[in-house]
């Protein structure tokens, strides 16, 4: 399996939203990333449906949209209607799992399951057969540039193991801190997706040379 490049939109410039999303797919990124929060599970609030289909609009990319909230349920069809190909949730907030992922996957989107830092990667065994993509939160969700965390590659290096015995046909992603140190740590651990915002979105020679300095650390 290939690995990947999502750069995620949080450290985008909105007021060039549409030029910078068209930036990432020019420069050969393989997804975009949006992550949305409800200011409730996560100490920050963003983006909605409507920048999920305004993204739609200027990109044939796979949309990856990472629901950091206390109740997905509710904003599925939204989310999917808007254009998302693969609907991220949360272990921590869905305590009905089976049925969110089966509703993602009804409303013709692929599932995605997330886990923060602090929750054991156990947590997912009885569903990691469910999904097409497993994020692993690398820092604490809610905020851009912070510090990766190095404790969560034992929890990479855990799941990269039971997906290759229980369902090989999904990706493994990390979300938080990555950069050209950092990646090559996640990659070693077994990473298959990742997503970038700094790195990318404000990278001092642009958003191309972002892509391609990570790019460049990836086998071919």
């Amino acid at each position: 399996m290939r690995r990947l490049i999502a750069p995620s939109i949080l450290s985008a410039d909105f007021t060039q939203l549409g030029q910078q999303v068209r930036a990432c797919q020019d420069a050969g990124a393989d997804w975009i990333h949006i992550d949305v929060m409800d200011g409730r599970f996560v100490p920050n609030l963003t983006m909605g449906p409507f920048i999920v289909k305004a993204v739609r609009q200027v990109t044939d990319l796979p949309l990856d949209v990472h629901l950091m909230v206390e109740t997905p349920e509710p904003m599925l069809a939204a989310f999917a209607q808007s254009g998302a190909t693969y609907l991220n949730v949360h272990i921590e907030t869905c305590p009905h799992i089976h049925r969110t992922l089966q509703t993602i996957r009804e409303l013709g989107c692929k599932p995605g399951i997330t886990v923060n830092p602090g929750t054991p990667a156990s947590q997912l065994d009885e569903i990691l057969h469910l999904v097409d993509l497993v994020l692993v939160m690398s820092v604490n969700p809610g905020f851009s540039s912070q510090t990766f965390l190095p404790e969560v590659l034992s929890k990479v290096s855990y799941l990269s193991k039971r997906l290759a015995k229980i369902n090989p046909d999904a990706w493994l992603e990390i979300d938080g801190g990555m950069n050209t140190t950092t990646l090559p740590l996640a990659l070693q651990a077994g990473v298959q997706v990742f997503v970038a915002a700094n790195a990318i979105f404000n990278h001092p020679q642009g958003i191309a040379a972002g892509i391609q300095e990570l790019r460049n650390l990836l086998p071919s």
